[in-house]
């Protein structure tokens, strides 16, 4: 599993047209999905832990030092089969290792719902919907994730808190 995961400051979010989640307040995260074929329930449950509590908002000193949960932020999830996309090879990515349909509509839901357990404002993108996702990146600061045991990913164990 990985996941793009970027501080912001305000994000609005719109599915075929339609409003889905917006929010004008600092302390929040629009985090992009990328399900993968392989991705397992342990992947879920160390993408959500690792989402509520990546220590990527400043302290009192201006360390990035706390937590999405610290903060008291919220967390837009959106389902992005693209960041699961490798593009090492040729010009057009390949997409062979991001997860099927209906079966990622699934996981996704099941992540949405292990980071609501840990965050209390979560809100999520549409699968499979045309999604257009405004934000301002505050610092800017992206953090770029796979879950543990996948090709090329330096994070291993469980987050620190």
């Amino acid at each position: 599993m990985r996941a793009v995961v970027q501080r912001v400051s305000r994000a609005t979010l719109t599915a075929d047209g339609r409003a889905v989640a917006s929010f004008d307040a600092p302390g929040g995260l629009v985090v992009l999905a990328g399900l993968e074929e392989r991705d397992t329930a342990d992947d879920r449950r160390w993408m959500a832990e690792k989402i509520a509590h990546l220590r990527i908002f400043p302290d009192d000193e201006g360390r990035m030092n706390r937590s999405v949960l610290d903060a008291g932020g919220w967390v837009l999830l959106v389902p992005n089969f693209t960041v699961a996309g490798d593009a090492a090879k040729g010009r057009r990515p390949s997409f062979d290792n991001a997860m099927r349909p209906p079966r990622a509509a699934e996981e996704f839901a099941l992540l949405a719902a292990a980071v609501r357990t840990l965050c209390p404002r979560v809100s999520e993108g549409v699968f499979g919907a045309h999604m257009h996702v405004e934000l301002v990146n505050d610092g800017p600061v992206t953090i770029l994730l796979q879950s543990p045991g996948k090709a090329g990913t330096p994070q291993t164990g469980t987050p620190r808190r």
